[in-house]
C-alpha cells in the first residue's frame, strides 16, 4: 500500500465519526474506492483497492485489489482478490480472501465461507476461526477458538485455546498459554507441537525494550535535512488538499473552534494528546491489549499530523485575511498559504526553544480542535459554527 493510500485510509479512520452516520460517502480516485459512513454499502465492483471506514460497516461485492476496513462493527462480505486488512470492535469476515488476511478487534470471527488463500494474522479479545487458511496462521488474544483447517504452520498465543470438530493443522503448532492443554490427535500429531508457558511480564518487557532500544539518526546530513523538509512540506500540503476537498465543512468548523477559543482548545489538546500517549502503557499491560498497540501508535502519529496541519492552516488563513486577503480564498490560495506557513514554521525550528514551542503549540491546538469535535459527537452536542471576525 502506497503512503498516499495509507494516509487517506488513516484520515478516514479518524474522521469517520464526523461524517453523516447514516449516509455512505463514496469517492473513486485512480480506480481506488474510498467509502466513509455507516450502514451497508451498495455491492461494489472495485477495479483496484477499497478503503472503508465507519461506525457500523457492511461491505459487499467484489474487489480486484486489497480491501482496508475499519469501524466499531465491521462485516466484510466482499470477495477480496488481494489482501484484506480489518480493524474494529466486532469484526466478522464472511467471504474469501485471495491473498493474506490481517484482522484485529475486541471480537474477531471468520465464517466457514471466509477461505484465506494466503496467511492469516488475527488478534483480539476473542478470536473464532471457522474459515480455512491455506497458508500459515498467527493468532493472539485472550481466547482463541480454532475450528478450521490450517494448511501451514500455526502460532497461537492466548490465555485460553480450544479446538472445534473441524480443526486441523497440517504444519507445526507453536502455542503459548497459561497452562499446557491436551490437543486431540485429530487436530495435529503430538510430535509437531511445541508449547511455551505464557509469560505476561516477559511480553510487557519485550514491548518496552522495543520502544527504548530503537535507534534514530542523531546527525543527519544537510541533504537529508533538506529532503526531510521537502517531504514534510509535500505531505502537509497533500493532507490539506485531501481535507479541503473531501471535508471542507468539517475543516471549517474545526478552524472556527480554534480561532474562537484558542486557550480552551489548547487545554483540550493537552488532554487529548495525554490520553493517546497514556493508552500505550495501559494497553501493553494486558495480553488482550497488546494487538491494539499498533493502532494506538498509528492514532498518535495521525493525530499529530492532522493536528499540526489543521493548526498551520488556521494560522495561514488568519494571516491571509489579516493582510487584506479575500474572505473566500480559492482552493489554490488556501494551499499556497498553508505551504508558506509550514516553511515559516520549519525556519523557526532553527531558533532554539522558540521553534519547538511554536510547532508544539500548533500540534496541541489542532489536536484540541479534533478532540473537542469528537467529544461533541459522542455527547450529541451541536458545535457552534458561527464565523468569528478574525480581522
Amino acid at each position: 500500500m502506497s503512503y498516499l493510500k495509507l494516509m487517506v485510509f488513516l484520515f478516514l479512520v479518524l474522521v469517520h465519526g464526523t461524517i453523516g452516520q447514516a449516509e455512505m460517502a463514496t469517492q473513486t480516485i485512480g480506480n481506488d474506492m474510498f467509502i466513509a459512513g455507516s450502514g451497508p454499502s451498495s455491492p461494489i465492483d472495485a477495479q483496484r483497492d477499497v478503503f472503508i471506514a465507519g461506525n457500523a460497516v457492511t461491505l459487499k461485492g467484489d474487489a480486484v485489489g486489497d480491501v482496508h476496513a475499519t469501524g466499531f462493527d465491521v462485516e466484510v462480505e466482499t470477495v477480496t482478490r488481494g489482501d484484506l486488512y480489518v480493524a474494529g470492535g466486532a469484526v466478522t469476515i464472511r467471504s474469501s480472501v485471495g491473498e493474506d488476511l490481517t484482522a484485529t478487534g475486541f471480537s474477531v470471527r471468520t465464517s466457514q465461507n471466509a477461505i484465506t488463500t494466503g496467511n492469516a494474522r488475527l488478534s483480539g479479545g476473542t478470536v473464532t476461526i471457522d474459515g480455512p487458511v491455506s497458508g500459515a496462521l498467527l493468532a493472539m488474544g485472550n481466547e482463541i477458538i480454532l475450528n478450521a483447517r490450517i494448511g501451514g504452520d500455526a502460532r497461537i498465543v492466548a490465555n485460553k485455546i480450544s479446538f472445534g470438530p473441524e480443526a486441523l493443522i497440517v504444519g507445526k503448532l507453536d502455542y503459548s498459554s497459561s497452562i499446557e492443554i491436551a490437543i486431540p490427535a485429530r487436530v495435529i500429531s503430538p510430535d509437531r507441537i511445541h508449547f511455551e508457558i505464557l509469560d505476561k511480564s516477559g511480553i510487557f518487557t519485550e514491548v518496552r525494550d522495543s520502544w527504548l532500544d530503537t535507534e534514530y539518526p542523531v546527525l543527519p546530513t544537510v541533504i537529508s535535512r533538506f529532503m526531510a523538509f521537502i517531504i514534510t512540506l509535500a505531505f502537509v500540503v497533500i493532507v490539506g488538499a485531501i481535507s479541503l476537498t473531501f471535508l471542507p465543512d468539517q475543516v471549517e468548523r474545526l478552524r472556527t473552534s480554534i480561532t474562537k477559543r484558542p486557550g480552551v482548545i489548547f487545554l483540550i489538546g493537552m488532554l487529548g494528546l495525554s490520553i493517546l500517549f497514556g493508552m500505550v502503557p495501559v494497553a501493553a499491560m494486558t495480553v488482550v491489549g497488546l494487538p491494539f498497540i499498533p493502532i494506538v501508535v498509528a492514532a498518535i502519529i495521525l493525530g499529530w499530523i492532522l493536528g499540526y496541519t489543521l493548526a498551520a492552516y488556521t494560522v495561514s488563513l488568519w494571516i491571509w485575511q489579516a493582510f487584506g486577503g479575500t474572505d473566500t480564498p480559492t482552493q489554490l490560495q488556501r494551499l499556497v498559504a498553508l505551504a508558506l506557513s509550514v516553511v515559516v514554521l520549519v525556519i523557526l525550528n532553527f531558533i532554539p526553544f522558540v521553534g519547538w514551542v511554536a510547532n508544539y503549540t500548533l500540534v496541541l491546538l489542532g489536536i484540541g480542535a479534533i478532540t473537542r469535535a469528537f467529544l461533541d459527537w459522542i455527547t450529541g452536542r451541536q458545535a457552534d459554527t458561527r464565523m468569528p471576525d478574525i480581522k
